[in-house]
């Protein structure tokens, strides 16, 4: 699984014009979902998001979590995080899942956090999505489980 994190001030997704998730301070989150992924990475990924320590304390440092600051979550399926641009000019989507596998895992992750108790909001697994966000920062994280080693 591969994640892109934008911590936000705010953050909503449109499908067909219509609002279907909005949050407030937070966690705007892609996740790209590759082929063999399974709810080990699930597992693994969410519960190192909810602790990822980038929101600032009293002392302007990045010392508080989720949890901390009554954060929410925005999670949006993002096959194209696995687009490969090396060769050609049009990128590659073999390494992505396919949608049968990337939906399940998708609806897990997105169980994960609620399992959390943390407010969790998400786009339409396969739609064409209109994102919108507030980016606090800016801060932007990428993670990979693949650089976890958690096989």
């Amino acid at each position: 699984m591969r994640t892109v994190i934008q911590r936000v001030k705010h953050a909503k997704v449109n499908v067909n014009e219509t609002t279907v998730g909005k949050i407030d301070t937070g966690f705007l989150i892609l996740l790209g979902i590759t082929h063999n992924d399974t709810e080990k990475e699930v597992k693994w990924l969410a519960n190192k998001i909810r602790d990822l320590r980038i929101f600032e304390d009293e002392n302007q440092k990045m010392n508080l979590a989720l949890g901390d600051i009554n954060g929410e979550v925005l999670i949006i399926s993002q096959f194209t995080l696995y687009g490969n641009c090396i060769k050609g000019r049009r990128p590659g989507f073999i390494d992505a899942a396919r949608p049968e596998l990337a939906e399940n895992l998708y609806l897990k992750f997105i169980e994960e956090f609620k399992s959390f108790g943390i407010k969790t909001e998400s786009g339409e697994f396969g739609a064409d999505m209109k994102v919108e966000l507030l980016n606090d920062g800016p801060v932007t994280l990428i993670i990979d489980t693949d650089e976890a080693n958690i096989k």
